[in-house]
Order: structure tokens, then C-alpha cells, then sequence
């Protein structure tokens, strides 16, 4: 039910127009890569995990990562939510040529951990085969309907993960992460 200040929620047909749309943007290709990740990271220590900028239009987690020195990383990422507590996360990197250093965190170093809305689990990541790509197409276009237009400007294989729930605990996240 709609309320005279409220827009009606769009199609599901019309969402991923819109958000394929917003994700080929010259501003979001160019100015997102640089912009979108602090802003979500600040607003994300600011409001304690309950809210990113990037919301507004997709579902956004941050992920805890350890890069190859050991240092922590967090990175907000585009997630499409495939059951309870488990992700499916697209290393598209806004089209970009290289992969981005997440991907290569989890390559190296499978264990890590989500916030999603306020709350923090360990995760293992699972690398998908080309195969299971296919498999869960339609998840991933649900999550990011631009997925196939950035796998062609970027000119790479685009890794894509699942991320599930696992019983090893990674060190909880500090306040000295980037």
C-alpha cells in the first residue's frame, strides 16, 4: 500500500532498467570507484552499521578482509542475498580492467566477515566456476543488472563468490581499519 508521500515502488522490470542504467553512468563508472566506498565507509562507523549511502539503490554489505601483510580491510560491496546469512558478491570493480584487491584477499585468505544492517558473522568466500556462474545468473543479475555490461568493458572474467557462514571467527574489525 502506497501513501501520497511515498512513490510507488517500481516493477521488478523497471528497477533493474534503472539500476542498469545508474550503474553504466559515466559519473557512477568514473567518480563511484573513488567516491562511493569512503562515503559508505564513513557513514557506516558514523550510523554504527545500520546505514551506507549505496542502500539506497542496492544492498550493500562491508566485508573484513586481510590483506597480504595481515593488515585488516574493509570493503563495502554490492551483495545479492542468496539465503539466510549468505551472500553472492561480484568482483566487477565498476568495469575497471584489474580485479579488485578484495578479490585477491579472499583468493589468498578464504576466512572472513560480513556486516550486514548492524550485525557481524565469519564467512568462508567460495570462488565460482564458470559453470556456477550460470547456475546463478539470475541471482546475480538481480543483484547487479549491469553485471554483464561491466564484464565486457572490463575485458576479464569477473569473479564472483559466495560467502557462507562458518564457525571459525575471524578477529572482530577495529576502529584503524580504512
Amino acid at each position: 500500500m502506497t501513501t501520497p508521500l511515498s512513490p510507488p515502488s517500481p516493477s521488478p522490470g523497471g528497477r533493474r532498467r534503472l539500476l542498469r542504467a545508474i550503474g553504466n553512468s559515466w559519473l557512477l563508472r568514473h567518480g563511484g570507484p573513488h567516491l562511493l566506498p569512503r562515503l559508505d565507509r564513513c557513514f557506516h562507523r558514523w550510523t554504527r552499521g545500520r546505514w551506507m549511502p549505496s542502500r539506497l539503490l542496492v544492498p550493500v554489505l562491508i566485508l573484513y578482509t586481510a590483506r597480504r601483510d595481515g593488515t585488516a580491510c574493509r570493503t563495502p560491496l554490492l551483495a545479492g542475498r542468496i539465503a539466510p546469512d549468505t551472500f553472492i558478491v561480484m568482483a566487477t570493480n565498476f568495469g575497471r580492467p584489474r580485479h579488485p584487491a578484495w578479490s585477491w584477499h579472499l583468493l589468498r585468505e578464504p576466512h572472513a566477515t560480513v556486516h550486514w544492517r548492524g550485525r557481524s558473522w565469519p564467512v568462508q568466500a567460495r570462488l565460482l566456476s564458470p559453470e556456477e556462474q550460470r547456475e546463478v545468473r539470475e541471482e546475480i543479475l538481480a543483484a547487479m543488472p549491469c553485471f554483464d555490461d561491466y564484464a565486457r568493458r572490463s575485458g576479464r572474467d569477473i569473479r564472483v563468490f559466495v560467502l557462507r557462514p562458518t564457525s571459525v571467527h575471524v578477529s572482530a574489525p577495529g576502529r584503524h581499519l580504512n
